[in-house]
């Protein structure tokens, strides 16, 4: 037997090849959500994601902020599905440390502040004692058996392939909490934000995934693990012609002579959408997501040459399909 650790992604495929499908799934195994056919023309849509203090919670971050982060995980890939959260599970396992009123309050305000901000309800769950503290979240909705659930497996060769935001900020600002990095106040102030209170694209996902895109998926374990993953379930390639850069995230790798790329491409916890469009429907998509107050920014084609590539300087560099990974990520 191998003593060398699994990633998470491979954990995840182990255990899927043992279990039995469900007939009729809506949505297939290794999606970002997964969902159910109900009685008549409804689906059920169902997601969870495990938050845990020791590798989801960085120095600083408030019970609140955490709760609330626990929420936004689970919501994110709502959102790359065009699905609406409805009701909330969760179980939350405390330390003896942190079973006091004041930390349950905190944690329970966080929770409800992070399902009402996207019109879900927490409706019930559990605790335990445990080593760490443990937020996991159960998130509940539905759709019509008409509309399924935008997979990500339907990109096609010459799609557009665009981002609902900008990246390098989350990555950035976990950097700086947790290494030797500098900043100007301004913007650790604005990087340590985007750790600290992430944000879920609903709005912009239920706008493009009423039929204007053709494959979606939430972007939290990074840019090019999550373009990869389009590439090889939807059986084609990427050329991207622009990397989508924040600002800030540019400012801060200047500043620590880090690698830009690596820093916007390699990151994690973004939250972004990652979609591809077809061409027809460009126009209308970019206004859909403009109508909600939201941007869409093309970065590349789908190509025949299944690989993900990027034209930097006037050459193709290949793009590794590498992202945060539970067991084998470090900042």
């Amino acid at each position: 037997m191998s003593n060398t650790p699994l990633g998470e992604h491979e954990i995840i495929q182990i255990i899927q090849s043992r279990l039995t499908p469900m007939p009729d799934m809506l949505v297939p195994f290794g999606d970002d959500v997964s969902a159910i056919n109900l009685e008549g023309k409804q689906g059920a849509v169902l997601k969870t994601d495990m938050l845990v203090r020791k590798t989801d919670v960085p120095q600083g971050m408030s019970l609140f902020a955490a709760a609330r982060k626990a929420i936004v995980m689970n919501v994110s890939d709502f959102a790359s599905k065009g699905v609406v959260p409805t009701a909330v599970l969760a179980a939350v396992g405390l330390p003896k440390a942190l079973a006091t009123k004041e930390a349950v309050a905190e944690i329970a305000e966080g929770l409800n502040a992070g399902a009402r901000e996207y019109g879900a309800y927490v409706i019930g769950g559990d605790t335990n004692e445990t080593e760490d503290l443990i937020i996991s979240i159960s998130l509940f909705g539905t759709t019509s058996v008409s509309n399924r659930p935008v997979l990500r497996s339907g990109a096609g060769v010459g799609d557009i392939l665009a981002v609902t935001g900008l990246f390098g900020k989350s990555v950035a600002g976990l950097r700086l909490l947790l290494g030797n990095y500098k900043a100007s106040e301004g913007l650790r102030e604005v990087l340590v934000d985007a750790v600290y209170n992430p944000r879920a694209r609903l709005r912009e996902g239920l706008a493009l995934c009423g039929g204007c895109v053709s494959a979606s998926i939430d972007s939290s374990d990074g840019l090019a693990w999550s373009i990869s993953e389009l590439a090889r379930q939807s059986g084609v390639g990427f050329l991207l012609d622009c990397l989508p850069v924040a600002g800030e995230a540019e400012e801060f790798a200047v500043q620590n002579e880090l690698d830009l790329v690596d820093l916007v491409l390699y990151g994690g916890e973004e939250y972004e959408l990652v979609v591809t469009v077809a061409p027809s429907r460009w126009v209308e998509a970019q206004a859909l997501v403009g109508a909600v107050g939201g941007c869409l920014i093309p970065i590349g084609k789908a190509t025949s040459i299944q690989q993900v590539r990027l034209v930097l300087g006037g050459r193709e560099v290949p793009v590794v399909a590498r992202g945060w990974e539970h067991f084998k990520s470090r900042v």
